[in-house]
């Protein structure tokens, strides 16, 4: 039987995955709903359960992974969703065309504290092998950042924000909540190629391997060494936030590699944080890195692996990259 070929708009991108893409906006609109919210509903602080990641779980975190996967699994346009607080893939219909991969609610620490949380999501295609209903595994997620056909975030602050990509660059679009719905607010966005502004966790210096422990004591000596200029540091413990403003203002961003844990050396997870963020900052003229290899070239190798991030703004990525090359 000859499959039809998907429908598409008049800038080329699939009428389903705009309609995929408008599901996963209505489940944030009611997690930003839940966050604002949240006080006044109980659902601060934290369960008694921890997640795949050995992460204890908030309350808050289980809510928006319960309505991320309730509605794209009904959504007719999924055929399995990947979560960071799902041990396995959940499969959904089986006429679905894209799987979908997601952190619910990044930057749950700062939930207690009303600071920035946000969604993270990538979209990959179904197997071509996979498309007459034989049933989805973990492998099919394990594809590279490359193959992505969207990605982005919506972050909860003091606007709804989404960043989005369909592989012909970044824009942003904010929740008017007085009629509930998205509007693009910015488009073709470009994150500067020079920056003086870094993020970093650096209460971990101690466990970074020894060339992110020489860039950043350069960085930080300021004016008067190498560098021969001043740094800000920005941290909000939350990648969306992070990301935001370095596709706002640019800015360099990394989550090193730790060296006194051989087990467990890395935090963030490779196909729902570093993949489509990777994916949005690329699409911005910025470079991603491991420090090794660009991120979106990376072969998986499992459902929750996790990578070191570098990325950010062009130039400064590539000045971090020569003290791992060294």
């Amino acid at each position: 039987m000859k499959r039809l070929a998907p429908e598409l708009r008049k800038d080329g991108v699939e009428l389903d995955l705009i309609s995929l893409i408008r599901t996963i906006l209505a489940a944030c609109k009611d997690i930003s709903f839940r966050v604002g919210q949240a006080d006044l509903s109980g659902v601060l602080g934290s369960t008694l359960n921890e997640n795949i990641q050995g992460e204890t779980q908030k309350k808050l975190d289980i809510l928006s992974n319960q309505l991320l996967k309730d509605m794209l699994l009904e959504s007719g346009f999924v055929r399995a969703i990947a979560s960071e607080e799902e041990d396995y893939i959940v499969e959904g219909e089986h006429g679905g065309r894209f799987l979908v991969a997601f952190d619910p609610l990044d930057g749950s620490s700062n939930i207690d504290v009303n600071s920035l949380t946000g969604t993270i999501f990538s979209i990959l295609p179904v197997p071509e092998d996979k498309l007459d209903g034989t049933p989805i595994t973990e492998q099919d997620f394990l594809q590279p950042g490359r193959n992505q056909v969207a990605a982005g975030y919506v972050m909860y602050g003091p606007s709804t924000i989404l960043a989005l990509t369909t592989g012909k660059g970044v824009d942003f679009y904010t929740l008017d909540k007085t009629h509930g719905s998205f509007l693009k607010t910015r488009d073709n966005i470009a994150i500067p190629e020079e920056t003086k502004e870094f993020a970093i966790n650096s209460s971990n210096q101690h466990k970074w391997d020894i060339p992110m422990q020489r860039y950043i004591r350069d960085i930080l000596d300021g004016k008067a060494g190498i560098r021969g200029k001043n740094f800000n540091m920005r941290w909000i413990a939350c990648m969306v936030g992070d990301v935001h403003r370095i596709l706002c203002r640019g800015g360099i961003f990394t989550y090193p590699a730790h060296t006194d844990n051989p087990e467990k050396p890395n935090k963030l997870r490779l196909l729902y944080e570093a993949n489509p963020m990777g994916m949005l900052v690329e699409q911005a003229g910025g470079l991603v890195s491991t420090g090794e290899q660009n991120i979106l070239d990376l072969q998986p190798t499992e459902l929750h692996e996790r990578v070191p991030v570098i990325l950010g703004s062009k130039q400064e990525v590539k000045i971090c990259l020569d003290y791992h090359n060294q």
